[in-house]
Order: structure tokens, then sequence, then C-alpha cells
């Protein structure tokens, strides 16, 4: 079965600074992205959607679709602020897109075949494309979401924000909550809450880190959430739609299943200037190892 690999790149990374989609990290200029399509690709995905700005499109066709144009079908989706179902408008004053929800709804007329949906500028390694590949030969209504194991996820060099996974018995999705300011201190994981408080983990939750397979009966959902949305929030100007909160809606109206699985992989990802050299070691060893090649996309 044909399987779509769409790529949430239409954002800037505020606190890295400048478009971290585009950044070198791989021993030989590869992007985070170029790992992600190659981990993809030998995991049976056959086509590559981009969701990007319109004002970045030229210099990212450049860069990065061109790497891959001669190894599987291209295509791009573009977010804009005015993508909005029909009787909605941008408010004055709004310049932020509306989240992660509404950049999959721009791929909605683009992908008609069973989807993973991944952040560009997050490495999530081989595994968790290997489980999705095999979670989207499912009914239109089961999803899967391949989560990572908290411990695995954090920066060294901050607090990171991550969605903490409440699982039912039959290992289906039951609720995602988000917890901020999640960081190590004095030997354990600690998130502060508004207020204060602090919240001890273990390490071994399950979170969410945009790793999500959907099936294209999606985007009928989508659109009828983000209507939702819009109608108690079109007026605000930086409230966002996000790709959890559907998730965790469709659970819990029952509208779908989603199936979580787990990767024993490390993520990687640029949240802070200070994580970059971490992840270029990350990735040289990954390569010295033999687990990725040191051309990825040799023609």
């Amino acid at each position: 079965m044909d399987k779509t690999l769409v790529l949430l790149a239409a954002g800037m990374g505020s606190r890295y600074g400048g478009l971290k989609q585009l950044d070198q990290l791989g021993p030989h200029g590869e992007t985070l992205m170029d790992y992600s399509i190659f981990d993809a690709l030998r995991a049976g995905f056959t086509k590559i959607v981009f969701i990007i700005r319109r004002d970045i499109e030229e210099e990212f066709k450049r860069v990065v679709g061109s790497r891959y144009e001669h190894a599987v079908d291209v295509a791009y989706a573009f977010q804009s602020l005015d993508d909005l179902p029909g009787g909605f408008s941008v408010p004055e004053g709004r310049t932020k897109p509306w989240g992660t929800g509404q950049a999959v709804y721009a791929a909605r007329e683009i992908v008609k075949t069973p989807f993973a949906v991944i952040n560009s500028d997050d490495f999530y390694g081989a595994d968790g494309y290997r489980k999705l590949a095999k979670g989207l030969d499912a009914a239109a209504n089961e999803y899967c979401m391949c989560g990572f194991y908290l411990r695995n996820t954090l920066s060294e060099n901050g607090s990171v924000s991550r969605g903490i996974c409440s699982l039912n018995a039959d290992g289906t999705l039951k609720d995602v909550v988000e917890h901020t300011k999640i960081e190590k201190s004095g030997g354990k994981i600690l998130s502060t809450r508004e207020d204060g408080s602090q919240v001890e983990f273990t390490g071994n939750e399950v979170v969410s880190m945009n790793m999500w397979g959907f099936q294209p009966s999606l985007f009928g959902e989508l659109e009828r959430l983000f209507r939702a949305f819009l109608e108690k929030h079109s007026t605000e100007l930086k409230s966002e739609f996000y790709i959890p909160f559907v998730a965790d809606e469709l659970v819990k109206t029952g509208k779908a299943e989603v199936n979580v699985l787990t990767s024993e992989d490390s993520w990687f990802g640029v949240t802070y200037k200070e994580d970059k050299p971490v992840v270029q070691n990350g990735l040289r060893a990954l390569v010295d190892a033999g687990v990725y090649p040191e051309n990825l996309f040799r023609k």
C-alpha cells in the first residue's frame, strides 16, 4: 500500500533562531529531514509532502526538495494564515499561523493515501518509521502514534515541553497532557507548573514527539474540529490548533482509535543553539556505527 510522509516545515525556531529545517547537521551537510526521509523510504513510504510557507518556497525547493526528486515523488503544500474553512477570516492584527493542525489541513487536496506526519526539525530514528509503516495498514478510523520514552527526549541545555501520554489497557491512546518546562535537575526529571509547583517523572513515560500516523479520513474530522476551534478562537491573535488536540478530541468522542507504538531510539532535536554540537556528534556516531551511509542520497 502506498504511504505518504508529511513533513511540517513551515515554522521558524524561535528559541534556536533561523530556519532549523535547513541547518546542516550531518557529516556531509545533511539536514535532519535528510535522515527522516531516508528512514521513511527504507520503511516503504512512497511519497513526500513538504508543508512550507510561500516565502521560503524557492530556497526550500533548491536546498531541500532537489535532494529527493530523483528518489521519490515530491509535492508541496503551503500553510498560510488565511487558509481557513468557509465563513471564517483572519482577525485584524494576527500574524501567527494557526498551528500544526492547520498545517496538516493544508495538505487535504494532495494526500490521498495513509500518511505519517512528523516535524521537519526532529530526528526520530529508523525504528519509528518501520512501526508507523506497519501501523498504517489499518481501518479508516484507526490511527497511530509513535511515542518515545521521556528520558530519550530531553535537552541538556534547558527545559522542553512534552505531551505526556496515558494509555488504555489495550495500548491505545487515552489522552495527551502537555507539560512545559521539563528538565533534568539534581538527578531528577522535573516539570515546573505555572504556579511554581513541580511534578517529578521517572523518564519511562511515553511522550508524543509529533510522529503520527493517519488515514485520509482524518481530513474530514480535521475540518470539523478546525471549524469548532475557530468558532471559539477566531478573534484571538495567538491561539493555535494543534495535532495532539485533534487526536485527543477524536479519542474522547469515540470517532477514532490511536494505537500507541513506542520507539527505543533516542530523539534528537535542536531546541537551543547549544544542542547543535550534541546532534552533530550523535549523527556522526550513527554513521560511524554503520546505521547510516556516509552519503544518504548518492545519485
